[in-house]
């Protein structure tokens, strides 16, 4: 990533309301530098050359409190404005990056293991960039030039001296960075893997315990975390490497100026008070860069996590449609091909369904059932071939405005942290208990509810953490009733139910399916005895049957 990234502007405005002020701080810092290396220098050679005593001195020491003071004022400044600015970046890049994650869909979103690594600690090290990392790069620009301005016309000589050894500390941070940015990276990659890492195997702990393998996936983690130790090692140690490497060019630059000084302050070539300002003004023209330098290593994991969030940011959308939702009518798919990276084209899929009708997929595991269902939600869009509702092809339609017409029950229910009621309501907010409470006694789950000490108002944990397979499945089955939508898409809807339940269940979505378009994928021949068609699929096949 570049010292300061372009990307950085583009998505997040409050970066350069941050730089317009650093610019403004770091100019008003490097004028109060010059000040006070003028004054100090004119009351060392007043006291020393003319015998001044603390009263002849008194307004040079005034004006240099005063200075020193401002100079404390405008750095406290900076340090408000790097963290107001850090947390309002943080902010609009988190907002932006889960934004463009849900507009590109479960089919092209990246693992959910990096999301979450980029919105929580990766942004999070961005606050060493702005608050320190990004101050000094300002002032590395602007010091230097201002403090050269006022040290060659009265030594043009030391100038000429700082102006050819100063170059030096930035093409040495260039060459310790090309290093240890392929280092940072590698780091960052390992968090990431590890992060990925924990959240399946917490997710899959019951399976892995049930089957003995639980202790083996610790161990797993435990090799990919010594290994993310290890890389982070190697980052520190060249951190402090390069450091010292800065710090001892800008000790040794500082030195050939001084010697300099001195020699021509000797011969009488030079006066005491220019000598002073220029040895005075020398290291403040260096400090900056160093600063750069040594804070770089502290920005570099922010750094790497931004370099992930621009590149999700700059993953392309879908092609958005803007025509508004079609009428309910006939689903129709003309030889519609959807490819998956890494694996076959399944054949070309046609078939239309009546409106009203239920219809059953069915096939072996892989032959589309899934996917057909994707592409009508607009999560998978067709390689070629076309799908058209009531005539309208599908990809011209907004899809916001066209899954507010469609109701969803995917093969793994999602529930939210959140009460029971919250859960059911996700797709009609605004239904009322007693609506709630109806879809909940259709889909097989008030009596379960009520036997909770809160009933509806009970908490859920993550992915309805407390609640058993066949309890959530009922819970998202009733959202799928409380919604009044014109179609309905069930993939297994009665998957981890008893045969008791199950058969409940069947009975209330074909009452359901009454003058809506139902299209469920089923295994089970329980639910394709409930269709009114079965059209059935196969890896080298798909006919309307």
């Amino acid at each position: 990533m570049k010292p300061l990234d372009p990307r950085l502007l583009r998505h997040a405005r409050a970066t350069r309301t941050y730089l317009v002020l650093s610019v403004a701080l770091g100019v008003a810092l490097a004028g109060l530098i010059v000040a006070q290396a003028t004054l100090l220098a004119q009351a060392i050679t007043r006291v020393y050359l003319h015998g001044a005593d603390l009263r002849g001195i008194a307004p040079e020491l005034a004006w240099l409190a005063a200075v020193v003071a401002l100079r404390a004022a405008v750095a406290w400044a900076q340090q408000v404005c790097a963290t107001r600015a850090s947390a309002a970046v943080k902010r609009q890049l988190r907002a932006r990056l889960l934004a463009h994650v849900a507009a590109l869909g479960p089919a092209a979103a990246p693992p959910s293991g990096l999301v979450a690594t980029l919105a929580t600690r990766g942004l999070d090290a961005l606050d060493a960039y702005f608050a320190k990392y990004l101050p000094q790069l300002v002032l590395g620009a602007l010091v230097p030039v201002i403090v050269l301005a006022r040290i060659a016309p009265a030594d043009l000589v030391a100038a000429g001296t700082i102006a050819v050894t100063l170059p030096l500390i930035p093409v040495f941070m260039a060459l310790v960075g090309l290093h240890t940015e392929a280092t940072n990276r590698r780091q960052f990659a390992l968090l990431t893997r590890l992060s990925q890492y924990f959240l399946d195997v917490v997710a899959g702990l019951p399976t892995l315990r049930v089957f003995g393998r639980a202790k083996r996936q610790a161990a797993v983690i435990a090799e990919i975390s010594a290994r993310q130790r290890r890389v982070t090692m190697r980052t520190l140690r060249v951190a402090l490497l390069s450091s010292l490497v800065l710090e001892l060019l800008a000790t040794l630059s500082v030195a050939l100026v001084a010697v300099g000084i001195g020699l021509r302050l000797v011969d009488g070539d030079l006066g005491l008070a220019t000598a002073l300002l220029v040895l005075i003004l020398a290291p403040e023209a260096y400090q900056p860069l160093r600063q750069v330098g040594a804070n770089y290593h502290a920005s570099a994991e922010g750094l790497a996590a931004a370099t992930e969030v621009f590149a999700v940011l700059e993953t392309p959308l879908p092609t958005r449609g803007s025509a508004p939702a079609p009428v309910p009518g006939a689903v129709r798919f003309d030889r519609v091909v959807v490819e998956h990276p890494g694996r076959p084209p399944l054949p070309p899929f046609t078939a239309t369904i009546e409106p009203g009708e239920l219809v059953a997929l069915t096939g072996p595991s892989g032959c589309g059932k899934t996917t057909a269902l994707s592409v009508l939600m607009g999560f998978a869009t067709p390689a070629s071939g076309t799908v058209t509702v009531a005539g309208v092809e599908l990809s011209t339609v907004d899809p916001d405005a066209w899954r507010r017409r469609v109701a969803w029950l995917p093969q793994r229910p999602w529930l939210g942290a959140g009460t029971i009621a919250d859960n059911i309501r996700l797709g009609a907010p605004e239904a009322s208990d007693d609506a709630v409470r109806a879809a909940a006694a259709r889909a097989g789950a008030l009596s379960f509810i009520e036997s909770l000490p809160s009933g509806f108002a009970t908490p859920l944990g993550d992915d309805g953490a407390g609640l058993s397979a066949g309890q959530r499945q009922r819970i998202a089955l009733a959202r799928v009733f409380l919604r009044d939508a014109p179609l309905v898409l069930l993939d297994e809807p009665t998957a981890g139910l008893d045969a008791a339940t199950e058969a409940d269940l069947l009975t209330a979505i074909r009452a359901h399916a009454e003058g809506r378009t139902v299209i469920l994928v089923a295994h089970r021949p329980t639910l394709v005895a409930i269709a009114d068609r079965e059209i059935a699929l196969t890896p080298a096949l798909a006919a309307s049957s």
